[in-house]
């Protein structure tokens, strides 16, 4: 059974005012977006628009569906990170809480350590996570070897080993759980840098069209 390290990700936890600080933003931005978006039903012919066809339906194994979950995380964060400005990176809504390297650096941190547990690699042998002070290419580059090492993890997913017991830290569950457990990670903290790019300005990757 494969063990790596205890770790402690509690730096990068988010603290009950900075949860209130970061959800009054969001009210915020979601009534802003409804006050600038126009009604579509109030113009002429909009009822008789031809709908879009009807998605194909798909069918996933376990694998396949969180493989699937983690690419669209993976591509939204990437983006999110890279649509910062450098200046950018140093952001907080307000002096008590994270800045916006910090909760990338938190998505590194705590993929090296589930994904370095799925594949077994060597605490030692795991890419660095930098300092929140360093510049956006350190950052970036980080971000960037955590997906690698995350991106093997996935792809040997399958159905004979789903169920394989892993220990990181005090926690022992099975491979398909630290992989989704790694999932709702990067979601809540996509989520996160989301909220920090509304409050400069900017269009999340997720709300581009």
């Amino acid at each position: 059974m494969a063990r790596v390290r205890p770790i402690d990700l509690s730096s990068g936890r988010i603290l009950a005012k900075e949860r209130t600080v970061i959800r009054n933003a969001a009210v915020v931005v979601l009534l802003n977006s409804f006050l600038t978006v126009p009604a579509q039903s109030s113009f002429p012919g909009a009822a008789n628009q031809s709908a879009p066809p009807p998605a194909k339906p798909v069918t996933l194994n376990a694998a396949a569906d969180v493989q699937r979950a983690y690419n669209g995380l993976k591509g939204n964060i990437l983006k999110a990170a890279d649509k910062m400005p450098a200046d950018g990176y140093a952001f907080r809504p307000t002096p008590d809480i994270r800045t916006f390297a910090r909760v990338v650096n938190h998505v590194t941190e705590a993929q090296v350590r589930i994904c370095g547990t799925l594949n077994g690699t060597a605490a030692d042998a795991l890419a660095k996570v930098p300092p929140e002070t360093a510049d956006k290419a350190t950052i970036l580059a980080a971000l960037q070897a955590s997906f690698s090492e995350c991106d093997k993890a996935y792809a040997a997913l399958s159905d004979e080993n789903l169920t394989q017991m892993l220990t990181l830290g005090p926690i022992t569950r099975t491979r398909i759980g630290f992989a989704w457990g790694n999932v709702s990670h990067d979601n809540e903290q996509y989520a996160t840098l989301a909220l920090y790019l509304r409050l400069k300005g900017l269009v999340p990757p997720s709300s581009e069209k």
